[in-house]
């Protein structure tokens, strides 16, 4: 109970003694009669006698000082009972201005406890709702993310209707895919015929170069003879004039 009340009214006496000090707009530079830790010290102090300012007794040295007057008187043996009510009159009527201070400070107290209890539940309401938006800043990023990749499929799509699009209509694809299957298939038609051709062309110039071999091999086997024959005339020409020259000279010797 002693702490909370000092720590209330520490506050605003160590800004004042330890700060600038701000009177009407105005910037005072801080002065300072003690140090800050003696400054402290005397604040919490005055604070736990109830010692609010400099000049008179402190409140708690004037009940001491009521109660001992009032001891005093009881303990003499003369009759005072009209100095006895008057000192306890005096006495209690201390008490109670020394009191009311004391439940001041207590309802002080009890509501910065309550404003405590109730800046931890604030505090507990505001921490979870900065973890409920995290969370929610996470699923957003999440939700961002995935609608950055639909908006990337979609500007896909359309870019791939936007091609078929441009594209010509479907009969006309079509048409145009039989005219190139039948242009294909005479295509494959005349590539078998040109083939077959080739093929016969082949065969035929194959017999042609055989049948050219076979007249060479003639030709030659021709002009072989032909010479032979040529020679062979020439051989018995020879022989038959030979002959002739040696008759008449054997004849005249006869």
């Amino acid at each position: 109970m002693e702490g909370s009340p000092s720590a209330i009214s520490l506050s605003p006496r160590s800004q004042l003694s330890r700060g600038q000090i701000v009177l009407l707009g105005e910037t005072a530079a801080p002065h300072y009669a003690f140090g800050p830790l003696e400054d402290d010290i005397i604040i919490k102090h005055r604070l736990l006698t109830r010692t609010t300012t400099t000049r008179g007794d402190p409140p708690l040295r004037k009940l001491q000082k009521k109660f001992t007057a009032f001891v005093l008187e009881i303990e003499k043996e003369a009759d005072n009972h009209s100095d006895c009510d008057r000192l306890v009159k005096a006495f209690l009527q201390e008490m109670n201005t020394f009191e009311i201070p004391l439940l001041k400070s207590k309802a002080v107290i009890d509501a910065n406890n309550r404003e405590k209890e109730n800046f931890n539940e604030l505090k507990d309401e505001i921490n979870k709702q900065i973890l409920q938006a995290q969370a929610d800043i996470e699923d957003l990023k999440k939700q961002l993310e995935e609608s950055k990749t639909e908006r990337q499929h979609k500007e896909e799509c359309e870019a791939i209707r936007k091609l078929i699009a441009m594209q010509p209509p479907r009969s006309e694809t079509q048409k145009t895919i039989t005219d190139l299957e039948k242009e294909i298939e005479i295509l494959e038609a005349e590539n078998t015929a040109g083939s077959r051709t080739l093929e016969l062309r082949k065969k035929q110039f194959s017999l042609l170069l055989h049948v050219v071999d076979e007249l060479q091999i003639n030709i030659e086997e021709e002009q072989r003879n032909l010479v032979e024959e040529m020679r062979t005339s020439i051989d018995e020409n020879r022989t038959g004039v030979e002959y002739g020259t040696e008759g008449p000279e054997a004849m005249a010797l006869d």
